[in-house]
């Protein structure tokens, strides 16, 4: 009928640098038909999104879909905050875990699923300055580990 698979429109790199990600959940997300006209462009921001949970909805805030260009006066506020759709038992979860201390809910990904739109959210924990150092410095380790491992492959054929 329609698309099929997975079409990434916005993925937030800093979350990863700045948060231990614990939990990963997938969520629907409430969109006007412009947002998903707009997200069919690929066009979104979500490093500046957070989601929380309020009488017993969740919600995204600060998820920025620019508007539609074709869009009239139906338009879509960019900003506007934005229901996301979990079951209960996720949510109360959620509700549960950001009660402890220092865990938040970041979005990580936006992608559409089979022509849905979805967001991955991640229950995070904040970094501290030297853990984000030592995960840089892990990451370098790598790359030039690889990078060595490459150059020695290239020696032997």
């Amino acid at each position: 009928m329609g698309e099929s698979g997975i079409k990434v429109i916005a993925t937030n790199r800093a979350a990863r640098h700045d948060f231990f990600i614990d939990d990963v959940l997938e969520a629907g997300i409430v969109l006007t038909g412009t947002e998903v006209k707009s997200l069919r462009q690929g066009r979104a921001v979500i490093g500046d999104g957070y989601v929380y949970v309020d009488g017993g909805e969740a919600w995204v805030e600060n998820l920025h879909i620019p508007e539609y260009s074709q869009g009239t006066w139906t338009n879509h506020a960019p900003k506007r905050k934005r229901k996301l759709l979990l079951h209960g038992h996720e949510i109360e979860d959620l509700q549960q875990r950001t009660r402890e201390k220092g865990y938040t809910i970041v979005p990580l990904r936006l992608y559409f699923l089979d022509g849905r739109a979805k967001l991955e959210i991640g229950v995070a924990r904040g970094k501290k300055m030297h853990d984000k150092r030592q995960t840089l410095r892990e990451k370098q380790d790598k790359r030039e580990a690889e990078r060595a491992f490459g150059t020695q492959r290239g020696i032997n054929r």
